[in-house]
C-alpha cells in the first residue's frame, strides 16, 4: 500500500481499474467502474448491480492530505446493508491505520459498528454514519454516469509503442482524445509507465479519454477491494 501512496505523490493524475462487463452465474450481473480527482483525493470506483437493484460497491481512495483507504459496501432489499474499510490517516505526519466496520437493517438503521483507529476504539456519530451510506450511493450514480458516456476504467503499461492492459491484452494502436502536457508526452514516449485512465476500447485500439494516473512500471495494478465475506 505504501508503494502506491507513493506512486501518488509523485504523479499529478490517478484513476482505477475495470470495465463494464456482465455475467450470467446464478443471475444476470452488470459490473461497472469509474473514477474521479477532486482536490488533491482520487478514488477509483467499481460496482455491481442485478436486473433489480444494487448488489456491492468497491473504492479505493489516496489523498496527500488525508492518507488512503479501501471500501467495500454491500446492499440488500434495495438499502445499504454494511461497510468495511480498511486505510491509513495522516496524523503528526504519519500514517495511522485504522478500520471500519458496520452493519445497517433495511430502514438504515446502525445496528453495528466499530471504528478503530491504531488499536483504539472510538465512537461514531450519525453523521458519519449516513456519510457512508452517501458514499456508497455516490459511487453507485458516479459509475453508472460514467458508463453511460461510454467510458471505463482501465489500466496497465505503456512503454511508448503497446499497452498491455491489466488483463495481459497487448495492444499497440492507442489515441489520446486530449493534449496532454508536454512534459506527460515525453515520458511517454521515453520511459516505461504503468498507466490508468478513463477510456474505452474499440475495434483493437484504446482511446484514453482522460489520463488519471502515471507512475514508473514498478506500480501494481489496482484490484477491487473485497473485504466482506458471503
Amino acid at each position: 500500500m505504501k508503494k502506491i501512496f507513493f506512486s501518488f505523490l509523485v504523479t499529478t493524475f490517478i484513476a482505477g481499474c475495470s470495465s463494464s462487463t456482465t455475467d450470467s452465474t446464478p443471475e444476470q450481473l452488470t459490473h461497472l467502474s469509474g473514477g474521479q480527482r477532486t482536490g488533491d483525493a482520487t478514488s477509483f470506483y467499481w460496482y455491481t448491480e442485478s436486473p433489480t437493484q444494487p448488489v456491492t460497491a468497491s473504492d479505493y481512495v489516496v489523498s496527500e492530505t488525508y492518507g488512503w483507504y479501501k471500501t467495500t459496501y454491500r446492499w440488500g432489499e434495495g438499502a445499504v446493508r454494511e461497510v468495511v474499510r480498511e486505510g491509513e490517516q495522516l496524523k503528526n505526519n504519519q500514517l495511522t491505520p485504522y478500520t471500519v466496520h458496520m452493519r445497517f437493517n433495511k430502514d438504515g438503521e446502525a445496528m453495528y459498528q466499530q471504528y478503530r483507529v491504531d488499536k483504539k476504539i472510538l465512537p461514531l456519530n450519525s453523521g458519519q454514519l449516513e456519510r457512508y451510506v452517501l458514499e456508497a450511493q455516490a459511487i453507485r450514480t458516479m459509475t453508472k454516469d460514467q458508463d453511460k458516456q461510454g467510458s471505463e476504467l482501465l489500466q496497465g503499461y505503456w512503454d511508448g509503442e503497446t499497452f498491455e492492459s491489466c488483463s495481459g491484452k497487448d495492444y499497440t494502436n492507442v489515441e489520446f482524445n486530449h493534449t496532454l502536457p508536454n512534459f506527460v508526452m515525453s515520458r511517454l514516449s521515453s520511459l516505461d509507465n504503468y498507466v490508468g485512465f478513463l477510456g474505452k476500447i474499440r475495434n483493437n485500439t484504446v482511446y484514453i479519454d482522460e489520463l488519471l494516473i502515471l507512475a514508473d512500471d514498478s506500480h501494481d495494478c489496482i484490484e477491487r477491494p473485497e473485504l466482506i465475506s458471503d
